[in-house]
């Protein structure tokens, strides 16, 4: 039916041409919508995906080396000649302080002065009264005509030497508020100024004999216990680098009853002495130390991350030329941070697990 509708069609020209452009048309658009649709994206490759691996425990050789065991300590450069000066008495005010930090002095330079014209005016009564006393004391002597016992003029001496006393003591509290340089030195340092009021033994100055420095240090009371005269010492000053020295002395124990807010003195420090002593260095200069303890030489040890314990058992996992695993139990001699002695059970050459 369709062919012959076409062919009945075809017979008008108009109708064949109208039909031909609407084909033509129709196949267009269908080209274009071809052309229209979105390009479609290649398909991703995708990377393979590959599982992690389990990373393996480390392993290290057994060897050995030179151990030491050290305590570390912090300090100073001081002088092994220098004390502390202060007044011993009590509320008084600075009359004046003759020196300032840094200056030289020579033994018996003044340093500083209390005002004690109270103290003065006290004792210029005291003395004209003990004159006078004294004056009734001879002529008491003199005139004795039996008028009084052997007892009362006993007792008369008695209170005549005690006021005398009393004055040997008011002269000698005097002579304490002028403070002196006990040595030749420089004076380090200078805490009070003129009319501050001082109370007794507050620190006034510090005179130090600067040819003779020393390292000076502290150390925790546990790791004093362990440190002994004549240990090798690694002192490291500032901008002087490191140098090699030995313990001399040990700190001076404080008395009980001796006050702990007391000025410290070169008695209260680990002395080192350094052989030679470095030249160019002053007082107060900070440095670190340490103490070496415990020294052994071709000592066998493994790393501290290799050693396992369990239940007061220290052991180790060794490894064989086949990758055989088993377990070794070890005694151990020193430690340290970082490496471990051992006394019994292993050999250099082995290779030991870390965990």
């Amino acid at each position: 039916m369709f062919t012959k509708w076409l062919t009945e069609n075809s017979s008008h020209p108009r109708r064949t041409r109208a039909l031909a452009v609407v084909m033509l048309s129709a196949a267009l658009v269908v080209a274009s919508g071809c052309s229209l649709l979105p390009k479609e994206d290649e398909e991703e490759a995708l990377p393979a995906i590959t599982p992690p691996k389990l990373s393996a425990k480390p392993e290290y050789p057994v060897t050995t080396t030179t151990l030491e065991t050290k305590v570390r300590g912090a300090g100073r450069l001081l002088s092994t000649k220098e004390e502390t000066l202060y007044f011993s008495v009590e509320n008084k005010r600075v009359k004046e302080v003759y020196v300032k930090t840094g200056d030289t002095v020579v033994a018996g330079q003044p340093i500083a002065e209390l005002d004690v014209a109270d103290l003065e005016s006290d004792l210029r009564q005291r003395k004209l009264q003990q004159r006078s006393e004294e004056l009734k004391m001879i002529e008491i002597l003199r005139k004795n005509d039996g008028s009084q016992s052997a007892t009362e003029l006993e007792q008369a001496k008695i209170e005549f030497e005690l006021k005398k006393e009393e004055i040997a003591k008011l002269e000698e509290t005097i002579a304490k508020s002028k403070l002196v340089a006990p040595f030749d030195g420089t004076i380090v340092s200078v805490s009070v100024k003129k009319g501050d009021s001082v109370k007794q033994d507050d620190e006034v100055a510090v005179i130090a004999d600067l040819t003779q420095l020393t390292v000076a240090a502290e150390l925790s009371a546990d790791d004093l216990k362990k440190v002994a005269v004549g240990m090798d010492v690694i002192v490291d000053i500032n901008a002087a680098g490191q140098h090699k020295g030995k313990v001399k002395s040990l700190p001076v124990p404080r008395d009980t009853d001796q006050g702990q807010n007391e000025p410290k003195t070169i008695d209260d420090y680990l002395i080192v002495s350094l052989d030679p002593f470095p030249e160019g260095l002053n007082r107060g200069t900070p440095l670190s130390i340490a103490v070496i303890t415990q020294r052994k030489e071709n000592a066998v040890v493994i790393p501290a991350a290799a050693l396992r314990t369990y239940s007061g058992r220290n052991y180790v996992q060794v490894v064989d030329e086949n990758g055989n695993k088993r377990e070794v139990d070890v005694e151990i001699g020193q430690q340290t941070a970082t490496e471990v002695e051992i006394v019994k059970g292993l050999q250099p050459g082995q290779k030991v697990v870390g965990r």
